[in-house]
């Protein structure tokens, strides 16, 4: 059963408590909100943010052909390699540092396989909801400038997209940085809105919080964001609706 520790507005999701399964010729994940064989009732959403699946693909290993619709689906690559094939005609390899992202809107067939037949590959597939249905469907990939993320924010998907910055059709940002030991980064926002923040890799003091490597927060109404890295880390923020 997953633990949340509450205060105020603030959710703390430790990396233990996800869901995990292991499907054999595909490879293993890790849920962070309730998705497929695991149903949460309390763990459906978080603003738009639909699903975080931290997919460990055996080599060789995926998913075959199969739909989507009306959903924003985002791929950030950690290791190896997928290679994605589409009913747009798209056929690519998002390599580690590569952001993907893919509308379904009215309804797409894709399929996704590690690329390597030695290694395993590990990587984020998240879906969002759209802020209009029926889209006609999409699909791009960037390059993340890793210096660029040193120490500071850098968003890597946005709304309008940009220079190395994806395109997607809802009201949000996802930012990552890489943060040096004892860095310590500030994150604001406007009033009313979310932001889910998860660390990747190393490990941040925030407050009351010292998150590790896949640690998750989920944070209502806080305007101002303070953490310090207490070793090489590497942080995911979306700022939501």
């Amino acid at each position: 059963m997953l633990l949340i520790y509450n205060t105020s507005m603030i959710q703390f999701y430790p990396a233990k408590d996800r869901y995990h399964t292991d499907s054999g010729p595909v490879g293993k994940s890790y849920f962070s909100f309730s998705f497929d064989e695991y149903y949460d009732p309390q763990n459906m959403s978080f603003g738009p943010m639909r699903v975080l699946n931290d997919d460990f693909a055996v080599p060789g290993g995926g998913v075959g052909t199969h739909p989507h619709r009306d959903m924003e689906i985002v791929s950030l690559m950690l290791s190896g390699g997928w290679v994605h094939k589409d009913s747009m005609g798209n056929e690519e390899v998002t390599a580690a540092g590569e952001i993907q992202r893919m509308t379904a809107g009215a309804g797409i067939y894709h399929s996704e396989f590690n690329v390597s037949k030695t290694e395993v590959s590990n990587g984020f597939q998240m879906w969002f909801l759209p802020e209009t249905r029926g889209l006609k469907p999409s699909y791009e990939q960037v390059k993340i400038d890793f210096a660029k993320a040193r120490n500071q924010w850098l968003p890597v998907v946005r709304r309008g997209g940009g220079d190395n910055v994806a395109h997607i059709h809802q009201d949000m940002t996802i930012h990552l940085t890489q943060l040096d030991a004892g860095a310590e980064i500030i994150y604001t926002q406007t009033p009313g809105r979310r932001i889910f923040l998860m660390v990747i890799e190393g490990t941040v003091q925030m407050g009351e919080y010292l998150l590790g490597a896949r640690d998750s927060l989920r944070l209502t109404g806080e305007e101002r964001v303070e953490m310090k890295a207490t070793a090489a880390t590497y942080v995911m923020l979306i700022d939501l609706p």
